[in-house]
């Protein structure tokens, strides 16, 4: 708890000291572009709640098969459901993130603003930004990392992002990974049934 306490209150004073840099341009784009992204996050809480749901009961059986498969099928199956209970465990916890940081829109529009003031073109970051205000749906986050493609991460890019617990989710890097997440999670929900049918006859024909 302690812990947990200083570190926010580090992050805290790192965008304190950060909030100053934000014109007042930047600051109303990055306002707007909170409300998209937070009304783009709450419409897809459903939808990927029910991609996370899916696979579930399928990793679950590939898990059981593995447990109770003999010989090099144990290890196979045993592996694939492993692998695929990563994936719904990375897109569990990247999507309870999301859904935090937009708990509060005017700090993650805060955030936001500092992030694009961080940029080495905060113009071109700014404009970019401004037009992924076309809607939501699953293509939302590729258009947000495509807005994010010009700009040079630095260093001192890196460090400052660092700081922000809301917006580093909506820009690079972490928006690349989000995507990557989000196209294995939807891919496992076709995959794990498939997976699933391969234990299970790997598993009948290896105890025949």
């Amino acid at each position: 708890m302690t812990f947990a306490r200083g570190f926010g209150a580090q992050a805290n004073s790192a965008v304190g000291g950060f909030t100053s840099r934000v014109d007042d341009r930047t600051g109303e784009a990055a306002h707007r572009v909170a409300g998209v992204i937070t009304m783009a996050v709450r419409v897809l809480r459903l939808p990927t709640a029910v991609v996370l749901a899916v696979p579930l009961p399928f990793v679950l059986a590939t898990l059981v098969l593995g447990l109770v498969a003999d010989g090099g099928v144990r290890v196979v199956v045993l592996l694939a459901g492993l692998a695929m209970a990563a994936i719904s465990g990375a897109f569990w916890a990247r999507r309870r993130n999301i859904l935090r940081a937009v708990e509060q829109p005017d700090k993650l529009a805060t955030e936001l603003g500092i992030a694009i003031s961080l940029s080495d073109k905060v113009h071109e970051t700014r404009g970019a930004l401004e037009r992924i205000a076309g809607g939501g749906g699953w293509r939302f986050f590729d258009r947000l990392k495509g807005a994010w493609g010009g700009v040079r991460m630095t260093g001192r890019w890196i460090d400052g992002i660092g700081d922000l617990p809301r917006a580093r989710y909506f820009v690079p890097p972490k928006i690349g990974t989000t995507v990557t997440i989000t196209v294995a999670a939807l891919w496992l929900v076709p995959v794990s049934v498939v997976v699933t049918l391969f234990a299970l006859i790997g598993t009948l024909a290896g105890s025949l």
